[in-house]
């Protein structure tokens, strides 16, 4: 597990922006792998498993419950960014989730969060909004909002 836990952390550094507190810390990340209805995607720069002494280029990280899941974090290192790496990682998330028996998949972002557009661009819509949710860094509150995408 530390080899996996190592190449979510390389990528989680690198592609959370510090200001908004958004990277989850190791024990964090540890904790949830340790649960059992937690998935996680890791991939080289070629949407690939990555070696164990390569770093990982992106990965997403998710909770399954029935026929539900929530995506919980899809990040992309910022040099493996503008290849399709995230588009490549959602799919094989979503055909996880299809295999598996997912009908609704959903994920929540803080207001303003660049990565909006790509979420939409992939078939989430917004549902739902939690004012003044996220606390960034900055003491600035920010709503969060939740996407669903139903899988067909």
């Amino acid at each position: 597990m530390d080899t996996l836990l190592d190449h979510i952390m390389g990528v989680m550094e690198d592609a959370f922006d510090p200001a908004y507190g958004e990277a989850w810390t190791r024990r964090q990340v540890s904790d949830s792998l340790a649960m059992p209805n937690i998935h996680v995607l890791v991939a080289d720069e070629d949407g690939k498993p990555p070696a164990a002494d390569q770093p990982a280029a992106g990965f997403a990280l998710s909770r399954r419950v029935a026929d539900e899941e929530e995506l919980l974090l899809i990040a992309v290192r910022m040099e493996a960014r503008g290849q399709s790496l995230g588009t490549r990682l959602l799919g094989q998330f979503f055909a996880s989730a299809r295999a598996a028996g997912v009908e609704r998949v959903f994920l929540e972002m803080r207001e303003g969060n660049p990565a909006e557009k790509f979420y939409l661009s992939q078939g989430f819509t917004p549902i739902g909004r939690r004012k003044l949710y996220y606390l960034g860094k900055d003491g600035v509150r920010r709503d969060a909002i939740t996407f669903a995408k139903t899988l067909g």
